[in-house]
């Protein structure tokens, strides 16, 4: 259990500084402990439960202007993640690295390649269109073990034009929806690790903590290339977990 505290604890602090659900790193860490993919997404998906909306929380002072698209966005994602068991009983292990190895290599080139603060206002979203944003990516980010924020980040930047930091704030925000579905439908199907889930969840606060104060005392600028180191690491893990 104090391997996965030291898990929780890492993860909570990726959460808090980058605003994403976690799943992204802790997946990796848990398979390379041992656990095979479906029983990491399972603990990841708790873990998120507890990340999210203790970050999300501490969030809210400095972006609870955009936190109404969060919400639209994070109730497509809440009934996209409630799809979740369904699609587990459609694909394989090795089917969902690869996918989470695709999802990962999109993200770095849509952050790269948009800047870290938008040239222009941010511009207002139909309900619809937020909401069939966050339903897809439900779908696909629970269907891996991540909260979706590693591929809602990349489309708020890149194709809604929403500050780097801010889209970081609304995609954790994103993560208490998709996750709380997530561990609902895998709560209902009986594949969740209530126990190590639990010891991960709880230990991964510490971390959000300590996240978010570190990401508002940085800039944009630097913020925008720890993100992509982030997702740099992670790629190499899975390339390696999957290949060799």
């Amino acid at each position: 259990m104090l391997e996965l505290s030291i898990f929780g604890i890492i993860t909570g602090f990726v959460s808090g500084f980058f605003g994403v659900g976690g799943g992204m790193i802790l997946v990796p860490m848990l398979i390379a402990s041992g656990f095979i993919m479906k029983e990491a997404i399972a603990i990841s998906i708790m873990q998120m439960v507890f990340s999210s909306i203790y970050g999300s929380f501490l969030n809210s002072k400095k972006a609870k202007s955009v936190f109404k698209d969060g919400i639209v966005i994070g109730l497509g994602g809440f009934v996209g993640g409630l799809q979740n068991s369904f699609i587990h009983s459609l694909v394989s292990d090795l089917f969902l690295q690869y996918l989470f190895i695709l999802i990962i290599i999109f993200s770095i080139v849509k952050i790269f390649f948009s800047p870290s603060e938008p040239t222009e206002e941010i511009k207002q979203h139909s309900k619809l269109r937020l909401f069939t944003v966050g339903f897809f990516i439900g779908i696909i980010a629970m269907s891996i073990g991540v909260g979706g924020a590693v591929m809602l980040i990349p489309i708020l930047v890149g194709f809604m034009k929403y500050p780097l930091k801010v889209a970081t704030s609304l995609s954790l925000f994103f993560v208490i929806f998709s996750s709380v579905a997530g561990f609902t439908s895998l709560a209902i199907s009986e594949q969740m690790l209530y126990k190590e889930g639990l010891v991960v969840g709880l230990a991964s606060l510490i971390g959000v903590f300590f996240g978010i104060k570190m990401k508002n005392s940085i800039k944009a600028t630097s913020y925008k290339k720890y993100i992509l180191i982030l997702n740099f690491i992670i790629l190499t893990t899975m390339l390696y977990k999957t290949l060799f």
